[in-house]
């Protein structure tokens, strides 16, 4: 993926997500410590790419290439599919998904259309 595009992809995702995240301040900085990571940074690129592979007006299909593409690989993830961050609603990825679906798409149309 274009490196600009992916960038836009982010600003669009980071501008709806951190802002509400209650990982941040109110102004969308970050305040995981050290040892924490962002899910949405950390898989972004996979998070971009699988969005953009699903078209449907329901979020089931795309919960569903989520677990296939990102969580599958996600190192809070078991091998029989349980996630221990899912489970204690703790995963920010998975708490903040329809917003960043919209997020994408809304770029991919602004893409299209330029």
């Amino acid at each position: 993926m274009h490196e600009l595009i992916l960038e836009d992809y982010w600003q669009a995702a980071s501008a709806r997500v951190c802002v509400k995240c209650i990982d941040s301040d109110r102004y969308g900085n970050c305040r995981l410590s050290n040892d924490q990571d962002c899910g949405l940074k950390v898989h972004f690129p996979k998070i971009v790419e699988t969005v953009l592979s699903v078209k449907s007006d329901r979020i089931e299909p795309y919960l569903e290439a989520l677990r296939a593409n990102v969580c599958h690989y996600c190192v809070h993830q078991s091998s029989d599919g349980t996630c221990s961050l899912r489970k204690a609603l703790d995963c920010g990825l998975d708490r903040y998904f329809p917003m960043i679906v919209d997020a994408i798409e809304q770029v991919q149309v602004q893409t299209a259309h330029s």
